[in-house]
């Protein structure tokens, strides 16, 4: 091109211009409607609302002032409303303004839409909770043993009450409603294989928490947690790394795991099986005398993941704040605990009311709180969509589209019960793209198997972040000049398309 000031880098950069400003516009196309919500922000003393970090009563139940102030900052954005926001402890709103805040690739994070969250007194928030419940009673139990335990047995008969569970077995409890999910070990190949990290590699041994050691069982200790105060009691790891085998272990993982943490570990696992595994529509391999690097290379795919997660985080901070404001399941948990021993009463579905996880949670903890896996319990933002989940089924998008979702996972595991080893998985063959779809799963149910989400916020969070991968992607491909047929990749509901 020459150097800068000649005609042909004018012309190329008036076309670098011309083709932001194309792209820009095709985003805008079919502005949406408001988002739909279901209606709890508006119930008397906001007891449907998310409001962690504000002033409470001894019930749990947000201040009004406080909590009118809270909605006109997030509504407003504006520094000095925040400022007028009373705390009812130490804890901080975790980037309430980032839900309006803008990005220059894909779609904004307020034009994508989702259905409205599970209202408050539906039957199927009950029975998200049931399901939130027996997690955490099952938490400790190895994966590989849920075919065999009597807990799993009860826990399945008592979902099937619920019509979001009505063909669930013990293979399938705790699964989402990808394909690939119900194939092989509950866990994705990618938590498990070793990681190529430059000139070492990184086995996948983490310190999770220790058995049977559960926080925030106690409504003085979950009013004061939802103020805002420090927890009571603290996590203590196990001191010896293992491998991930049970919902403890997963939960762990998606507590102190960085944003897009298992989707770089596992590009860098998929880049580790060579040129095979990359997607056919790939335009570099076909090439004699050239390679993929800058472009449908390494660089291209590690940076798409860690700009697409960050794109995810946002559409879900718009839905989180400015529309839906969803309480979180241990708040829930406090209303049934009050419900349950009379000291107030909350229009809750009498499936939950009845089930037994309630007496068996009682038995084991003396309140129906919910049993948290960690101290501190959910972060200080609301709880729909699942910031994970979109984060998830974004970069997921992403890396089905590089890689060759057919290709076939090569030597197979499986975790010992204790975590001590893998060892061969006999099972069948596992594709790449299953074991992608299971992953993104693995990361989204882990939070509800902490208890800081509902399977609604997993399983829409992560196709909320499939729509922001799709327009992200769509951005990438018209910035390619090699020749190329676009992306194709598989979505979520088994349809395929190409952008």
């Amino acid at each position: 091109m020459g150097i800068p000031n000649v005609p042909g880098f004018i012309r190329r950069s008036q076309e670098a211009f011309e083709h932001r400003l194309q792209r820009a516009q095709v985003n805008l196309i079919g502005y949406p409607n408001a988002q739909p919500t279901n209606g709890d922000d508006a119930l008397a003393g906001f007891y449907g609302s998310y409001s962690k970090g504000l002033p409470h009563n001894a019930l749990g139940e947000v201040d009004p002032n406080a909590y009118f102030l809270f909605v006109k900052a997030i509504e407003s954005g504006k520094n000095e409303d925040y400022a007028m926001v009373p705390m009812g402890g130490t804890a901080k709103q975790i980037s309430p303004q980032a839900s309006t805040a803008f990005q220059m690739e894909g779609r904004h994070s307020g034009h994508l839409r989702m259905p409205v969250a599970p209202p408050f007194n539906s039957e199927l928030r009950g029975a998200e909770m049931a399901e939130v419940y027996w997690m955490s009673l099952l938490r400790d139990l190895p994966f590989s043993q849920y075919d065999s335990d009597a807990v799993v047995a009860q826990a399945v008969t008592d979902l099937k009450r619920f019509n979001l569970f009505s063909n669930v077995s013990a293979q399938t409890l705790f699964r989402g409603i990808t394909a690939g999910e119900k194939i092989g070990p509950y866990l994705s190949q990618l938590l498990w294989k070793t990681i190529p990290y430059g000139m070492t590699t990184i086995p996948q041994k983490y310190s999770a928490g220790l058995p049977n050691r559960e926080f925030m069982t106690s409504p003085t200790e979950v009013v004061n947690i939802q103020r805002g105060i420090a927890p009571s009691a603290s996590l203590t790891l196990d001191t010896t790394p293992h491998y991930m085998r049970n919902g403890r272990d997963l939960a762990e993982y998606v507590h102190k795991d960085f944003s897009y943490q298992a989707f770089m570990n596992a590009a860098l696992i998929l880049l580790g099986y060579g040129g095979a595994a990359l997607d056919d529509n790939n335009p570099t391999k076909a090439y004699a005398n050239r390679a993929g690097f800058v472009t449908f290379g390494g660089p291209d795919i590690l940076s798409a993941v860690a700009q697409i997660g960050v794109l995810g985080l946002k559409a879900a901070w718009f839905q989180k704040w400015q529309a839906h404001r969803t309480l979180r399941p241990e708040v829930f948990a406090l209303r049934v605990h009050n419900t349950k021993t009379g000291a107030k009463s909350y229009p809750i579905e009498p499936k939950l009311l009845g089930s037994p996880v309630l007496a068996e949670v009682f038995a084991r903890h003396g309140s129906y709180c919910l049993p948290m896996a960690f101290a501190e319990g959910s972060p200080t933002h609301p709880s729909y969509p699942a910031g994970h989940a979109a984060i998830a089924g974004a970069c997921t998008t992403v890396l089905k589209a590089f890689f060759k979702e057919s290709f076939v996972i090569p030597d197979p595991v499986v975790a010992s019960d204790d975590g001590t080893t893998l060892n061969p998985y006999t099972g069948g063959s596992l594709t790449l793209g299953g074991e992608l779809d299971k992953l993104a799963a693995n990361i989204a149910i882990g939070r509800n198997i902490a208890g800081v989400h509902y399977w609604s916020d997993g399983i829409e969070g992560m196709l909320l972040g499939e729509q922001v991968g799709i327009a992200f992607l769509a951005d990438m491909r018209s910035t390619y000049t090699e020749g190329f047929n676009g992306f194709t990749l598989t979505k979520f509901d088994g349809t395929t398309i190409t952008i």
